[in-house]
Parts: structure tokens; C-alpha cells; sequence
């Protein structure tokens, strides 16, 4: 009967096991960053919001200058920009968070 070659048991237990941790730390990671608070502002601070790490919006702050009856076009493109701010900074964030896991593979 032939030898089964040894492929290094103890390291591939080993392996698993940093996985393992690996993916403990990615996943507290990414909870900590759902739980995270992030502001995103429109020009000159206009329209103001907050998002959670998990993109779930907390707050819209407006000032009463950005509200022009005459346009109403102008609220709403500050509105949109301070989202995709926000939605920025927490895509910037999650990947300077969790990026280092992906060195790690």
C-alpha cells in the first residue's frame, strides 16, 4: 500500500484557525462601523445629514436659507449632495476598515 504524502496538516490547522479569527475581527469590524455615526454636508453647510455605517439615515438637518419657494430645484440638489457626501465617507471608511482584512488573504 502507498504512503499518503503529507501535505501539512498542522499548517492547514493552523490556517483555518487565522481564518477563523480573521473572520471574527472582519465581522466585529463591520459591526462597528454599522453602529458608527456618519455626516455629510451639502456647499456652505446648507443641508446637513447623518447616516449609520449600514447607509440608514438618523437625521436631515436644513437651514431655513436653502428653503426658496421660487426653487426648489436648488434644496433638492443640496440635498443630494450632502448624501453622496455622507455616502462617501462611509465608503471611504469601510474600505480603510476593512481593506486590511484583504491584505491579509
Amino acid at each position: 500500500m502507498a504512503k499518503m504524502p503529507n501535505f501539512g496538516g498542522g499548517n492547514m490547522q493552523n490556517m483555518m484557525r487565522q481564518m477563523q479569527k480573521m473572520q471574527k475581527e472582519m465581522g466585529a469590524a463591520q459591526d462597528q462601523l454599522n453602529e458608527s455615526e456618519f455626516v455629510g454636508k451639502a456647499p456652505e453647510d446648507l443641508v446637513t445629514v447623518t447616516f449609520t455605517g449600514d447607509h440608514q439615515m438618523k437625521d436631515i438637518q436644513i437651514k431655513p436659507e436653502a428653503i426658496d419657494a421660487d426653487d426648489p430645484d436648488m434644496l433638492q440638489d443640496l440635498i443630494v449632495a450632502a448624501v453622496n457626501d455622507a455616502m462617501k465617507t462611509i465608503k471611504d471608511k469601510t474600505e480603510s476598515t476593512l481593506g486590511r482584512f484583504a491584505k491579509g488573504m
